[in-house]
């Protein structure tokens, strides 16, 4: 697969895990026009977690973000990697994770494309080619977020996936 076709395989794995009842995301979020230097801020995914349905629940509730890299090349790009959730994934192959494990910062967690048959240990010692259409895909963790203090409110942060529309 080429960069382009890993990062849908990607989003489309993570779209399956943060879809259902319950589950709130939005795709390309964009935080900041200008980001005070004329640069655009764009998460991949954010999802909100409430702790449960009541006002107190959702005020309690936290922020996840995720960031889609298809290849180390991708993780080095420049694009991406704002982690500004209370919690903060990468979401990468396995084959990428072990180019990038010791360049990801130590609070930032991740999934990685995994076989829903196998573990993800195994994995990491005989990676499954993610061409392979005879496997049924999933993510799996295979290092857990630590959380952080998120630097932007809750209504900024709703109002930021309400506008991306997706």
């Amino acid at each position: 697969m080429n960069r382009k076709e890993t990062t849908e395989f990607l989003s489309n794995l993570l779209i399956e895990r943060l879809s259902g009842r319950g589950k709130y995301y939005a795709s390309e979020v964009t935080l900041d026009y200008s980001g005070g230097k004329g640069e655009t801020k764009r998460v991949d995914f954010i999802q909100f977690v409430p702790k449960n349905q009541s006002t107190s629940g959702i005020e309690k509730g936290e922020f996840v973000f995720y960031e889609i890299k298809s290849c180390k090349a991708d993780y080095h790009s420049g694009n991406g990697l704002n982690f500004g959730g209370d919690r903060n994934y990468v979401v990468t192959t396995m084959e990428t994770y072990k180019q990038i494990m010791r360049e990801v910062p130590w609070s930032v967690g991740v999934y990685v494309a995994c076989p829903e048959s196998r573990e993800p240990t195994d994995e990491f010692e005989i990676p499954t080619p993610i061409d392979d259409d005879t496997v049924n895909w999933t993510l799996k963790i295979v290092r857990v977020a630590h959380p952080i203090d998120r630097q932007r409110s809750m209504s900024q942060l709703l109002f930021y996936m309400l506008r991306s529309g997706k």
